[in-house]
């Protein structure tokens, strides 16, 4: 029965060994294409290349629906809605919208929130001014879609006039 258990977790090791190996050269070619296509997003706090090949696969699925940073906003469903309680008048984000690009637009605030110093300012001016934890997080995320926005957006070559 030892014997068993031996061969069986000696298997499992090498298996996780190979998985391991997969991931990191995955990883590397993500980073190159990304290097490649957009390397001004990684500067940005809070973005690697999973999470910038998320967002580009975003914006390359939808290039002709992309005229504004608010139509990226709102495929990312993070473009606000006003709601009305009766009494009181408030924003929420969309609910529809690309559900792994939202997902990557968290990641990109929870990280800032977490490392850089602007935004933790922010989040404590915010703070002070009576917003909640969930308002901040929603003004961020819009923020975090406005500069992928313009960060990702391919040039357009204008012909030579």
């Amino acid at each position: 029965m030892l014997h068993a258990t031996r061969i069986t977790l000696s298997v499992l090791a090498r298996r996780i060994g190979q998985l391991t190996e997969q991931i990191r050269d995955l990883e590397d070619r993500l980073a190159r294409l990304v290097e490649r296509h957009a390397p001004q997003l990684l500067a940005v706090v809070g973005i690697g290349p999973d999470t910038a090949v998320t967002l580009l696969i975003t914006m390359g699925d939808n290039p002709d629906r992309l005229a504004s940073e608010a139509s990226f906003a709102a495929l990312c469903g993070v473009s606000p809605v006003e709601r009305s309680s009766g009494s009181r008048q408030y924003r929420r984000f969309n609910r529809g919208g690309d559900r792994q690009a939202n997902a990557a637009l968290h990641r990109i605030v929870q990280t800032g929130l977490r490392l850089d110093p602007r935004t933790q300012d922010y989040c404590e001016r915010r703070i002070k001014e009576g917003k909640t934890r969930r308002e901040i997080v929603r003004c961020l995320k819009r923020y975090a879609a406005r500069e992928v926005f313009h960060l990702a957006r391919p040039v357009e070559s204008r012909p030579p006039s």
